[in-house]
């Protein structure tokens, strides 16, 4: 796999991370899948693997010097990230990646929606 590829993936991801806050499940996932070819499964974790470092550490230093950053807020977020992926990731394991494909074509539909609406 390319590695190029890789990095132009994870820059983009980490720009629409610092503008609106996302970058995984919207961003990396389907460019693994779609761009680099990778199933569905191998993007989500390898998509978790990279957001296991600080990776957002220089945008949340960006948002804390504007007084923009919830540290408290952050924190339980965090916790409930912690468990909620591991449980995300068993249970990813044991649904096909069809369904899986139109569950997360299903969530996205359902934010997109929910945006535009307001």
């Amino acid at each position: 796999m390319d590695w190029t590829l890789l990095v132009v993936v994870g820059l983009v991801a980490g720009v629409l991370a610092g503008l609106f806050g996302i970058g995984g499940g919207v961003v990396i996932v389907p460019a693994l899948v779609y761009v680099a070819r990778m199933p569905l499964t191998s993007a989500i974790g390898t998509s978790l693997g990279a957001l296991l470092l600080p990776v957002g550490a220089l945008g949340a230093w960006s948002y804390y010097r504007s007084g923009q950053l919830e540290w408290r807020a952050s924190l339980w977020v965090a916790l409930g990230l912690f468990f909620g992926a591991w449980i995300g990731a068993r249970l990813a394991q044991t649904i096909g990646d069809v369904s899986l494909r139109r569950l997360f074509a299903v969530l996205l539909v359902g934010v997109a929606v929910k945006m535009w609406m307001g």
